[in-house]
């Protein structure tokens, strides 16, 4: 198959959690055929700020998908997402249906399920409060640790982690080695050498301190012109705190679950992609008006 034409999914990660961890789960999605790209990290650009119901992060989605559909005219264009970048790529494809003149193929959540009705509500009223910190997982990150005296150190700190302990193992020693860096301390000769954190914790704070409570009505405003798959881990908190309902009514029954929590992708990249292959081509073969040569598996 033609690179040019291979279907493209524009893969959002989640929140702290730099694009390159995600490396052995988008490797496998392109041996399986599909061409992946991704923004490294979101919050970081201050051309896209974070602000209430991250308005600006889906504009840069929006902006980064139509560059790389530009560089594939002829590739149907997936938007897929973890946690965060799972509600990103929702409300990307609600407000731009259509990227370079192309309709959107599809949307893939990662465990990013859909909050809607009262728990929105609440939301909605909690974040004009000081409150929000303390019932979201701002309460841990804007304390987490973000420096270290070496890669080693780090690795053994994530390794003692319960929420890190499941992680594949090149899954791990991607995040250490892509989600931290070395300080710089050229200028500072008398300081030690240094590991420092590289998604910035107060990004990762204002990102949950901003979770957008307004999906109902901007799905009711903006109705969805694609299909939309749900991929779940059975044993994440973060969806039986949200619920499913929501999800239900936006997939249409596009749904799995795999074994694993919240974090799956890091916990079984492999499985993961097996998944995001099924999902994304379930969803092709629904739209006989899809570009079904390039779809279609080797």
């Amino acid at each position: 198959m033609p690179l040019q034409s291979q279907p493209l999914v524009v893969f959002s990660h989640g929140n702290s959690f730099p694009a390159a961890t995600y490396r052995v789960m988008l490797e496998s999605l392109q041996m399986r055929g599909f061409a992946v790209a991704a923004i490294d990290k979101y919050g970081h650009d201050p051309r896209f700020p974070v602000t209430s119901n991250w308005p600006h992060l889906v504009q840069q989605l929006a902006e980064f998908a139509t560059a790389q559909a530009l560089q594939r005219p002829d590739a149907p264009i997936f938007l897929a997402g973890h946690s965060l970048g799972g509600f990103l790529s929702l409300m990307c494809a609600a407000e731009k249906p259509q990227l370079a003149g192309r309709k959107i193929a599809g949307v893939l959540l990662l465990d990013a399920p859909v909050l809607g009705g009262w728990k929105a509500a609440t939301l909605g009223a909690v974040k004009k409060t000081p409150w929000i910190s303390a019932f979201s997982p701002a309460a841990v990150s804007h304390k987490r640790k973000n420096r270290w005296a070496s890669k080693a150190e780090a690795m053994a700190h994530f390794q003692s982690k319960k929420a890190f302990a499941a992680w594949d193992a090149a899954v791990l020693q991607d995040y250490i080695a892509h989600g931290t860096h070395d300080a710089d301390n050229a200028a500072r000769c008398e300081l030690p050498p240094e590991r420092l954190l590289s998604f910035d914790r107060t990004v990762e704070t204002a990102i949950y301190n901003s979770l957008p409570h307004n999906l109902p009505q901007l799905l009711k405003k903006h109705p969805l012109q694609c299909p939309v798959s749900f991929i779940g881990g059975c044993d994440s908190v973060e969806l039986r705190r949200v619920g499913l309902a929501l999800t239900q009514q936006v997939t249409q029954g596009r749904m799995m679950m795999l074994d694993g929590s919240h974090l799956f992708p890091m916990e079984k990249p492999i499985a993961a992609a097996a998944a995001m292959e099924a999902a994304l081509r379930n969803m092709a073969a629904s739209q006989p008006g899809l570009h079904q040569t390039a779809i279609t598996s080797d």
